[in-house]
């Protein structure tokens, strides 16, 4: 239900934009958010973002750099600027199954889509 896309190879500080798109049901009353994860690493909450779209969250490991927005339908993204090496992975959207939370909890997303890779070459 949920399918990500954007992904590709782009050259280190080059800019992609992903995309999360919702399909068969809607999620806009649901947190959504972007994970990644490398080869040989654990998997890595990137940037959530509530029902409203008012609140985010950054890993200090993107922040300044990436950007989480929604169109509070069925639709989540992330401009993805200064791209660096180390952000190379695929990267998956979830959601929260619980209808307007306002904590952006790791654990509280539980719905997966299928992922899209994005490759950063030096």
């Amino acid at each position: 239900q949920l399918q990500a896309s954007g992904g590709g190879l782009v050259q280190a500080g080059g800019s992609l934009r992903l995309s999360c798109e919702a399909s068969r049901r809607t999620f806009g009353s649901y947190a959504m958010g972007w994970f990644r994860q490398a080869p040989g690493k654990e998997r890595e909450f990137v940037a959530p973002i509530t029902w409203s779209g008012e609140t985010t969250y950054y890993a200090d490991s993107v922040k300044g750099r990436f950007t989480i927005s929604r169109d509070n339908a069925n639709t989540v993204f992330m401009q993805m600027n200064n791209l660096k090496p180390e952000d190379t992975a695929v990267y998956y959207c979830a959601t929260d199954a619980v209808k307007y939370r306002s904590a952006l909890n790791e654990a509280d997303f539980t719905l997966w889509g299928q992922g899209t890779l994005v490759t950063v070459s030096s």
